[in-house]
């Protein structure tokens, strides 16, 4: 690899940037004409302009970004998360191109992309499932028939979804043909493919997930979970790992099959597999994700282990150094995301010129961001601008020291959720790690 162009923009650019001047590897930021002065275009060695600030005429561009690789040279495209990381059809667009998409291959996308195919999949490779349809559902006559049979509440859930879109609860009967409608066409509008499915809905889960490395060479290896529980509408706010709701017996349980759902789908690349935790302790698989994670920092500072860096070496066709038994897990670590929002206006994004600003630091402590003192934060994408990120030997000295690096954290000129994590963080029950996914709404927002 000579040359990566990021296809991304904030903060994860900007830590793809860092992993590559510490590999030597020279790089290119895209970016939108709105983000000509973004913190990834000043750290790479080279940037581009893909398109005006609409991200679907330049972060999602795929003639534009392809074109750019081109003219700079670069043989090799990281997506980052979002945007396009998960498209399959981007991803053979730069195969058939002759550049490397630094992920797994398009048809591995397209196959764990796909809810219900990727739930299939499970099943044969004998990692669990959730109770529910074998494939999308044709019609309302067909899910009743479902439901009827695994029992109410149901989840209906868009099969190309993701990132809490696409999804509706359905606890009676007399409800279903009305949301089935409604996702849709959600889905349709969202993902332009309207098919869904139906699973079971497992009431107050914990929501824990695996990370995985897998090589083009079949090696695939687990480095250990993150509880991703603390969530606000689908959304991840906070994620920890370990996580409290498990023990080590059924932590071996997930991490084999997460390695099995891997090898299943012939994976190849970092990745996550998503499971939901009932009360009783049964675990079961909801979705891979085929991308490097937001939340991927907590598990670096847990292990060591750089995922970003050897995501770039296993495209590159490099067989992983590390064998399972070379893992290992130290202390505890915590990430909390810093929104430019309003939680007192129902979170409302809150764009505009960052007039002052301090960043916690000591030991412990990591901050990953794009935004620096002058810089002003676009209307026009994602609101999250920083995540900070504790480890410590304990939870509670990880927990305390997230308290101090909230404390310390100021962002002048822009509304932000410090606040509203804080209040998270400090809770009883947060501390206690007594929690699942109904958290914020029954403990945080319940008075607000």
């Amino acid at each position: 690899m000579n040359k990566i162009l990021i296809a991304n923009r904030g903060e994860i650019a900007v830590r793809i940037i860092r992993a590559c001047k510490e590999m030597n590897i020279k790089t290119v930021a895209i970016y939108s004409d709105i983000d000509k002065d973004a913190m990834h275009t000043r750290l790479a060695d080279e940037s581009i302009c893909v398109g005006p600030a609409n991200s679907t005429k330049s972060y999602l561009n795929f003639k534009n970004i392809i074109e750019a690789a081109n003219i700079t040279g670069a043989d090799c495209i990281h997506p980052g998360f979002g945007f396009l990381s998960e498209n399959s059809q981007f991803a053979k667009i730069c195969e058939e191109s002759n550049i490397k998409f630094i992920g797994p291959s398009y048809k591995v996308i397209e196959l764990m992309g796909n809810k219900s195919n990727a739930k299939e999949l499970m099943k044969s490779a004998g990692v669990p499932v959730i109770p529910g349809s074998d494939s999308s559902v044709k019609d309302i006559n067909e899910a009743l028939k479902i439901a009827k049979k695994i029992g109410y509440p149901i989840m209906l859930k868009a099969a190309a979804g993701g990132g809490g879109k696409g999804i509706r609860i359905v606890n009676v009967q007399e409800d279903l043909e009305k949301n089935f409608n409604l996702v849709k066409q959600e889905a349709k509008i969202s993902f332009n493919n309207d098919e869904i499915y139906i699973e079971k809905f497992i009431k107050n889960p914990r929501h824990v997930e695996i990370q995985i490395l897998a090589d083009e060479h079949g090696n695939v290896i687990h480095l250990g979970e993150r509880d991703c529980s603390i969530q606000r509408r689908n959304q991840k706010i906070i994620e920890e790992t370990p996580s409290t709701a498990i023990d080590d017996k059924l932590r071996n349980k997930m991490g084999d099959a997460a390695v099995k759902a891997a090898k299943a789908s012939k994976y190849s690349s970092c990745g996550t597999i998503e499971f939901l935790v009932d009360i009783d302790k049964n675990f079961y698989f909801m979705e891979m994700n085929t991308r490097i994670q937001v939340e991927h920092p907590i598990t670096e500072m847990r292990t060591g282990i750089d995922i970003v860096k050897n995501q770039i070496k296993i495209a590159a066709g490099e067989e992983l150094k590390i064998k399972q038994k070379d893992v290992e897990f130290k202390g505890h670590s915590i990430e909390c995301r810093i929104n430019a929002e309003n939680p007192n206006k129902k979170f409302m994004p809150c764009p505009g010129k960052i007039t002052g600003l301090n960043l916690p630091g000591g030991n412990g402590i990591r901050i990953d961001t794009a935004i620096y003192e002058g810089y002003t934060i676009p209307p026009t994408y994602d609101s999250m601008i920083a995540k900070i990120i504790t480890h410590g030997d304990t939870r509670n000295e990880a927990i305390s020291k997230m308290k101090r690096a909230l404390e310390e954290t100021v962002i002048e000129g822009v509304n932000t959720n410090i606040d509203f994590l804080f209040e998270i963080i400090k809770n009883p029950n947060f501390i206690r790690g007594n929690f699942d996914t109904s958290f914020i709404e029954k403990e945080i927002l319940k008075n607000s």
